[in-house]
């Protein structure tokens, strides 16, 4: 069971006048302990520079203390400048990376680490993790070359450097395999998971094993939103958007979504989704959709990524 509970966060807001106004967000529970925020602000495909710091930063102003990048979204540098702008306390925020498909091995890793550290302006990070598992590039080598990059993210771990370590993209194989001889099991793993894409057997999976699902992409890349009917149907019996309902599908399954937008008023409604629930009628109308929207991007099935997911 994932524990929850509610933590009152200080945020600033921009303007001449700087003042505080209090935002409350539901935490999960991580296996050793961390707390998490229920929902992160994903920042895939938002290009580095100025996209990035103005999109952290509405995203900040409007409630996320939870913010979700990787070295290959190249635009670590406009999370750390957002975070800075913000007038936020480090410690206030929770931050994510994620290692490359390229960087995998100890050493590579323990460079990669510090590279991620130095763009972020930051000397740790709360969450680190493995970006994919690349079993059809290194095909005969995968699976040292995973042992040996978990056995960094191990030593990074016990070294404090980062408050947790996980996964993503990994499916019940791919963990089976990196625990014949991992020491930590991993706290998180971070999947592609919609309406319309549910991946029911590993989230099964990892929530027996005391792993917090990550969602990238809820809301389909923003598909179902112009395309889905059932969404908007079911939006309007809450008084709700589709994109809404979809992120409270997730949330009540216990998973933690991370939507992306670059629009302010986007990013705040994103957030709205803590102060309604969804009849178990309506969950299942919405788990019960046929597949679809499903990027592509199967981990055993892609030979190269160049920042995906």
């Amino acid at each position: 069971m994932l524990a929850r509970r509610r933590d009152t966060l200080y945020l600033n807001v921009f303007g001449k006048e700087r003042r505080t106004r209090e935002i409350m967000l539901p935490n999960y529970k991580l296996s050793n302990g961390v707390e998490i925020p229920q929902v992160g602000f994903g920042t895939w495909q938002i290009p580095d520079g100025p996209d990035t710091e103005n999109a952290v930063l509405a995203a900040i102003q409007s409630g996320y203390n939870h913010i979700d990048t990787a070295y290959a979204y190249y635009n670590e540098k406009g999370v750390a400048s957002a975070v800075e702008k913000s007038g936020v306390a480090r410690e206030d925020l929770f931050i994510t990376t994620k290692l490359w498909n390229t960087e995998q091995g100890y050493e590579e890793t323990l460079e990669n680490f510090e590279l991620s550290l130095e763009n972020l302006n930051t000397d740790y990070v709360d969450l680190y993790l493995v970006h994919w598992p690349q079993t059809f590039v290194f095909f005969d080598e995968y699976p040292q070359r995973m042992w040996d990059t978990w056995r960094a993210f191990e030593e990074l771990y016990q070294a404090k450097k980062v408050r947790a370590i996980g996964l993503s993209n990994f499916l019940q194989h791919h963990i089976e395999t990196l625990m014949e001889k991992a020491t930590v099991y991993p706290m998180v793993d971070q999947l592609e998971i919609h309406p319309g894409y549910n991946q029911s057997d590993i989230v099964d999976y990892c929530q027996k094993n005391g792993i917090v699902v990550e969602c990238w992409s809820p809301l389909a890349n923003g598909k179902m939103l112009s395309e889905d009917s059932l969404l908007t149907e079911i939006g309007e019996k809450y008084g709700k958007t589709a994109a809404q309902v979809a992120l409270r599908w997730s949330n009540q399954r216990g998973l933690l979504p991370l939507p992306r937008s670059v629009k302010p008023e986007r990013i705040a409604e994103n957030l709205a989704f803590f102060d309604f629930e969804l009849s178990e009628e309506d969950m299942q109308r919405i788990t019960g959709m046929p597949e679809t929207w499903f990027s592509g991007y199967h981990p055993d099935h892609l030979d190269f990524l160049d920042g995906l997911g």
